[in-house]
C-alpha cells in the first residue's frame, strides 16, 4: 500500500504558518516523506506550503480539509484542489459527499479519504450532536462501509477501529489512515481513542498520522526516527 516504509508515517504540520511548516520539514529532512496539512494551516499559507513541499522537495502531501457541503460545491472544490497534485484529500464520509468528491477528482491520482468519526469524539459527543444511538465502533464501521460503497479510496478512523474496517469485504484494496496515534508514554492531548504507532499498523492501518509528539519534541527528526524504528518488521 506504500511505496517505501517511511511513507507509513505521515507527519501532521499542525503549526501556525507555512514558514514554520517549512522549517519543521527542513529539520526532519529525509527522515519523513509524507506530510499532512490541515484546516488550521489554510489561512497561514497551507496550499502554498503543500505546493512547495510537493513540487520543490518531492514530498507526498495529505490535505486534511474534511470537506462537507452540497454535492455541486464538493465536486467544484475538489476539482479545484486537483491542481496542486495532492496525494490524499479528506472529505466527510457521507455518501453524497464521497460521490461528489470522486467526480471532482476523476482522472487524477489524488485519493479521496472519507472521515468516519473524529478520533477526538466519544459517545457523549455524538449524543450532543444528535447522532443516532449505537456503540461508537459500530457506527464507525457502518460509515466506513457506506463510504467504500460510495467510491472512497480509503477512510480515516481511529486505530481502535482499524482492524474491524480492514475485515470488511469492501475494504479490499482501500486505504486506512489513522490519526489518534501516540508513542508510548506520550500525552493524549485532545484525542480520546488512541494507540501506539505499532498497534495502529498491526491493526490494519496503512498510514499513521502523528503531529505533536514530533513537532513539539526537542529533536523532531529523532522523534520521527524513533517512531519509525517501532514499525520495523511490521
Amino acid at each position: 500500500m506504500f511505496s517505501k516504509p517511511d511513507d507509513r508515517l505521515i507527519v501532521a504540520l499542525d503549526v501556525a504558518n507555512a514558514v514554520q511548516g517549512l522549517d519543521l520539514a527542513r529539520r526532519l529532512g529525509d527522515a519523513v516523506n509524507f506530510y499532512k496539512i490541515g484546516l488550521g494551516m489554510l489561512t497561514g499559507g497551507g496550499l502554498a506550503l503543500a505546493n512547495e513541499l510537493k513540487q520543490e522537495q518531492g514530498k507526498r502531501i495529505f490535505l486534511d480539509m474534511k470537506l462537507f457541503d452540497i454535492s455541486a460545491t464538493i465536486e467544484a472544490a475538489v476539482r479545484g484542489l486537483t491542481q496542486f497534485d495532492l496525494d490524499f484529500l479528506t472529505v466527510q464520509g457521507d455518501p453524497h459527499v464521497v460521490r461528489a468528491a470522486k467526480e471532482g477528482s476523476a482522472g487524477k491520482d489524488m485519493k479521496i479519504l472519507a472521515v468516519t468519526i473524529l478520533t477526538s469524539l466519544d459517545r457523549r459527543d455524538l449524543d450532543d450532536g444528535l447522532i443516532k444511538p449505537g456503540d461508537l465502533p459500530d457506527l464507525v464501521l457502518e460509515r466506513a462501509a457506506l463510504a467504500f460503497e460510495a467510491g472512497a479510496d480509503g477512510v480515516i478512523a481511529s486505530p481502535h477501529e482499524a482492524a474491524m474496517i480492514r475485515a470488511l469485504p469492501q475494504a479490499s484494496g482501500r486505504l486506512i489512515v489513522t490519526p489518534g496515534v501516540r508513542p508510548a508514554g506520550a500525552a493524549k492531548g485532545d484525542q480520546k481513542r488512541v494507540a501506539t504507532p505499532a498497534q495502529a499498523i498491526s491493526n490494519g492501518a496503512d498510514h499513521i498520522v502523528v503531529g505533536r509528539p514530533i513537532w513539539q519534541a526537542p529533536d523532531p527528526r529523532g522523534a520521527a526516527q524513533a517512531i519509525l524504528s517501532t514499525l520495523n518488521g511490521l
